[in-house]
């Protein structure tokens, strides 16, 4: 790639570098927020769900209508509106004002993201370029959340509203970037071509109330009518969403992608990797910091070797990649996640830092191998014009399973938390630690799928190509013949 095509990913990886370290650093600094502030228990809570909420529930709307509007529009104005928006949030005195500023930086993550995606999608031929920049990519995410865990840690020691004021700086220096190196490959929506504005409004009000259910999933039983209530109603919305979209001239998904199975298996598998991962992050963090009472810079230190994934990606799995296939390539990262998150079941009251690391290590590595060729398949072989609806379902699908993951596990171990005292809270913990074991366990029977139907396609094309080259082989014999007898 030329200087201006490496300016321009660098720009498009600044994005979701800047979202990782954006959720690292949130999570780090929500006990000194809340102290700060006075916040009630359910307030912090919602704090950190607003963002959840406003991304899971938009990414889909957001995809498509890159596609729609234009992929450099919508990442112009929706990374201006997370610049304005986190700058806001550190000027926040009450509650509320966090809650809010929050719920719009996830908005604007949600439109801000699968623009980018997509720019890359469409902005570099389908082929190894294409996937060295997809991995490039992904391995930047997991390399800004990890940065986000150590840079919180230590912004959150000046006080925590840098933690806010920080992404300022780096989103203004991305946004004058992007206005000179993003082109300007967008065409205006065809005249007479409508916006599909009921499809808009109920798939939003479906993935909102499916992203509150699975936020609520933390509270387990508590107050569980409200929680059932917004499942129906999500349920409702999203069967009339299907409906709406069968009928519409314009429709703001096509609903035939959604019956292409190496897509949809991808989507599956990123949501049930990118759950695990996250829900056993958060389970070692709580086991760190609650249980073995480290400081939130001691944990952050200690989970940094995660991110050793940001190397990886770029460098090693684009290799395996092209000597294995992207799908054996997922397999193995799965099968190493399912290693990973097993050898920390056994975890105990007093382990040194030498017998976690191998777990933290494989784990990075593992992502390193899954998640890029993940966002491949799931991009791989969707026309142009669809790429920003492929981008939103995988961010869909990256969004509610870290919401599961979490929601999950903080399920579990509240389940399990029977008893009193230092050895019940460490066998909640290990009991939560199977929901991650057990998602990258399905995750790896999907991807498993994937790789044998791929085989299959392998063994089809190889045989037609073997007909196809006897059959030439053999026409110059039949003419020959055939003029032979005509004689």
């Amino acid at each position: 790639m030329g200087t201006r095509a490496w300016a321009l990913l660098l720009v498009l990886c600044g994005t979701i570098f800047l979202e990782g370290i954006d959720v690292a650093m949130m999570a780090v600094a929500i006990p000194s927020i809340r102290a700060d502030l006075g916040l009630s228990t359910g307030t912090a809570a919602w704090v950190m769900s607003a963002y959840v909420l406003g991304y899971a529930g938009f990414t889909l709307l957001g995809g498509r209508a890159a596609d729609l509007l234009g992929r450099r529009r919508m990442f112009l104005l929706w990374l201006t509106v997370f610049l304005g928006f986190s700058g806001l949030g550190g000027f926040a005195t009450e509650g509320w004002m966090l809650i809010l500023a929050r719920f719009v930086t996830g908005v604007a993550s949600a439109f801000m993201t699968p623009a980018a995606l997509s720019l890359i999608t469409t902005s570099y031929e389908e082929g190894p370029r294409r996937n060295k920049a997809l991995l490039i990519f992904a391995g930047t995410a997991a390399g800004g959340f990890s940065f986000g865990l150590v840079a919180g840690g230590l912004l959150t020691e000046l006080g925590w509203r840098w933690v806010f004021f920080a992404p300022v700086l780096l989103t203004a220096a991305l946004l004058l970037a992007a206005v000179r190196l993003v082109p300007r490959q967008d065409a205006p929506r065809e005249r007479g071509r409508g916006f599909d504005l009921p499809g808009a409004i109920l798939a939003a009000g479906a993935m909102l109330l499916a992203a509150y259910t699975v936020v609520r999933l933390e509270h387990g039983l508590d107050d569980w009518p409200l929680t059932a209530a917004a499942a129906l109603a999500a349920l409702l919305l999203a069967v009339a969403f299907v409906a709406v979209e069968r009928r519409s001239a314009d429709p703001l998904v096509r609903l035939g992608i959604l019956r292409v199975g190496p897509v949809v298996r991808a989507d599956l598998g990123a949501l049930l990797f990118v759950g695990a991962f996250f829900g056993f992050q958060f389970v070692v963090t709580l086991y760190l910091q609650e249980l073995r009472g480290w400081s939130s810079l001691q944990t952050a230190l200690a989970l940094v070797i995660m991110g050793c994934d940001a190397v990886l990606a770029p460098t090693l799995t684009p290799r395996l990649v092209a000597r294995y296939g992207n799908t054996r390539v997922i397999v193995g990262g799965f099968a190493l996640a399912v290693l990973a998150y097993a050898l920390f079941l056994p975890v105990g009251m007093d382990w040194p830092y030498l017998v976690m690391l191998p777990t933290l290590f494989v784990s990075g590595t593992a992502f390193a191998l899954a998640y890029g060729p993940l966002t491949i398949a799931a991009t791989e072989g969707v026309a142009e014009e669809e790429q920003g609806l492929a981008s939103g379902l995988l961010t869909t699908a990256t969004q509610f399973g870290s919401a599961i993951g979490i929601s999950a596990v903080t399920a579990v171990y509240g389940l399990a938390s029977t008893g009193s005292g230092p050895d019940a809270t460490l066998s909640a913990f290990r009991t939560a630690l199977v929901v991650p074991v057990a998602m990258v366990t399905l995750g790896l029977l999907v991807s498993a799928r994937s790789a044998l139907a791929a085989r299959r396609a392998e063994r089809q094309a190889s045989a037609v190509s073997s007909v196809s080259a006897s059959h030439t082989s053999a026409n110059p014999a039949q003419r020959s013949g055939g003029m032979a007898s005509r004689k």
